[in-house]
């Protein structure tokens, strides 16, 4: 079984920053891609952040320069570092991830971002 576990969320004033921790627990041979999502109220769900196995970070454009994902293999996390915090990015936020020893992929229970104005 194979679970993720998101922390690091709650209350900042707009301008503030968070940071997101996700470890992923269980059978795990090899984690490969892992991600951000966030689903605000009434919108559907949408792609924070990736980070592959390689390296390679995709951003939604509506956080470029203003988050970061990173990754620790060794610890099998990942964050999400998020800085100059609008209302906007105010959601619940899922960590994600594929694992080589299955074809599914995995999601946390999601860990509450709400940003005030």
């Amino acid at each position: 079984q194979v679970q993720l576990v998101e922390s690091g969320g709650g209350l900042v004033q707009a301008g503030g920053s968070l940071r997101l921790s996700c470890v992923a627990r269980g059978n795990i041979f090899r984690l490969n891609n892992m991600g951000w999502y966030r689903q605000a109220p009434g919108k559907e769900r949408e792609l924070v952040a990736r980070i592959t196995s390689g390296g390679t970070i995709t951003y939604v454009d509506s956080v470029k320069g203003r988050f970061t994902i990173s990754r620790d293999n060794a610890k099998k996390m990942v964050y999400l570092q998020m800085n100059s915090l609008k209302p906007e990015d105010t959601a619940v936020y899922y960590c994600a991830a594929d694992i080589s020893n299955s074809p599914r992929s995995y999601w946390g229970q999601g860990t509450q971002v709400t940003v005030s104005s």
